[in-house]
């Protein structure tokens, strides 16, 4: 089972990076899925989640309304849009996976079973 980041990069405020992640090796369609980000000498936070069927979504409050979260199961991928990035957006990102779909507690990081090995975004 892996997740794998891609799509981080280097951008000047305001402006705009997608972010991709696929993943393999599962059985099913993975369930609950979501974004974190850690910057340097800060704790890794939640950025966002999303249900099985990509109705639930979750935020937090520092991105809602700039950052997008979706997937398409059928090519395992999930997908963090993010629209005017501000300097405190750069960290590196993190996709993850949870082995059950309702999201509970969507940022409790020790409920996601997989974790890719992250993306750099960083906003100047």
């Amino acid at each position: 089972v892996q997740l794998v980041e891609s799509g981080g990069g280097s951008v000047q405020a305001g402006g705009s990076l997608g972010l991709s992640c696929v993943a393999s090796g599962f059985d099913d369609r993975p369930y609950c899925m979501g974004w974190f980000r850690q910057a340097p000498g800060n704790k890794r936070e939640g950025v966002a989640a999303l249900s099985r069927t990509g109705v639930n979504t979750f935020y937090a409050n520092s991105v809602k309304g700039r950052f997008t979260i979706s997937r398409d199961n059928a090519k395992n991928m999930l997908y963090l849009q993010m629209n005017n990035l501000r300097p405190e957006d750069t960290a590196m990102y993190y996709c993850a996976a949870r082995g059950d779909n309702l999201c509970g507690s969507w940022d409790q990081q020790s409920k996601y079973i997989r974790w890719g090995r992250g993306t750099q975004v960083t906003v100047s």
